[in-house]
């Protein structure tokens, strides 16, 4: 509960701040920078050479996968058929194909279903929501960026996105034992700081002002992330023979609201921020209601 807080207090401070004075762009790109090149990759590095990776725990991996592939395909066929704007369609693609598996999702799964849950939340949570990010969630950003002619270039981007260097090099750590208490300690300090300068950095950016269009945009991609998504989860799940925690565990985390890094993404890659922003502050919070509303049915 005292995370949450944390993350609606930065959240709020950041709103407030938009409103009292005139927040200078570099100051944000400033945060993002950290974010997206420093925090996320220390929190990469300091967690996934813990991690084991057991065959029948594929569904997690499957499922964040899924709700990427859904997400964008989703936005694909509202930005087609509402005339979007190639910016608003990766925008919502992003919102709603990955969500914020780790800084809301630990939390929530915990005191919905126990520690016992965590290991497997960790799971989704590094091997599927933070690899997808680095990979697909790099493909979306660059094509609809404006990159979509230059595959080399995609493939470059990926290789040098931050992230996913530092899952290659987590993974590789794991396998030689993982790092000294004092740099893994520093890694955790380090990546601690993500969540609460991502939460500051969107209310820094957030405004409900918007087109009617763009609230369109926003309700598909919640509609999506916070209902359809873990929806599809479950039926794929039990078309699959999983039960148990893990079914649940994966659900739930198809359920949580969208992720800080893949709105940030969304913003250095020139798409449409609005969007992207007010869908993250919008689904985050109402998540912390529908996630133990899922719970219950589960």
């Amino acid at each position: 509960m005292q995370s949450l807080l944390l993350l609606a207090g930065c959240l709020l401070l950041g709103v407030i701040a938009n409103l009292l004075w005139a927040v200078p762009q570099r100051l944000i790109h400033l945060l993002n920078a950290w974010i997206l090149r420093i925090a996320l990759p220390a929190l990469i590095l300091a967690l996934l050479p813990r991690l084991s990776f057991e065959r029948d725990l594929w569904f997690l991996v499957a499922s964040m996968w899924l709700v990427f592939a859904g997400g964008w395909s989703v936005a694909a066929f509202a930005g087609g058929r509402l005339g979007w704007s190639r910016a608003r369609t990766g925008a919502v693609a992003l919102a709603g194909g990955f969500g914020n598996t780790a800084f809301i999702g630990y939390p929530l799964i915990e005191a919905l279903r126990g520690v016992e849950a965590l290991p497997l939340a960790v799971v989704a949570d590094q091997f599927g929501g933070f690899i997808a990010l680095a990979t697909g969630g790099v493909i979306v950003a660059s094509w609809y960026g404006g990159d979509r002619t230059h595959p080399a270039a995609l493939v470059r981007r990926i290789v040098l996105f931050p992230p996913f260097v530092a899952c290659l090099v987590g993974v590789a750590a794991g396998r030689f034992g993982g790092w000294p208490d004092g740099l893994e300690r520093v890694l955790h300090l380090l990546g601690a700081t993500l969540s609460p300068l991502a939460l500051l950095s969107i209310g820094l950016q957030l405004s409900l002002r918007a087109s009617a269009d763009a609230w369109r945009a926003i309700g598909i991609s919640l509609a999506w992330k916070l209902a359809a998504a873990p929806a599809l989860v479950y039926a794929f799940g039990l078309a699959a023979g999983v039960r148990g925690l893990t079914l649940v565990v994966g659900v739930l985390q198809a359920a949580i609201g969208p992720m800080v890094s893949a709105a940030i993404l969304a913003d250095e890659h020139k798409l449409d921020a609005t969007v992207a922003n007010a869908t993250l502050a919008i689904g985050v919070v109402l998540s912390l209601v529908t996630v133990p509303l899922i719970d219950a049915l589960l």
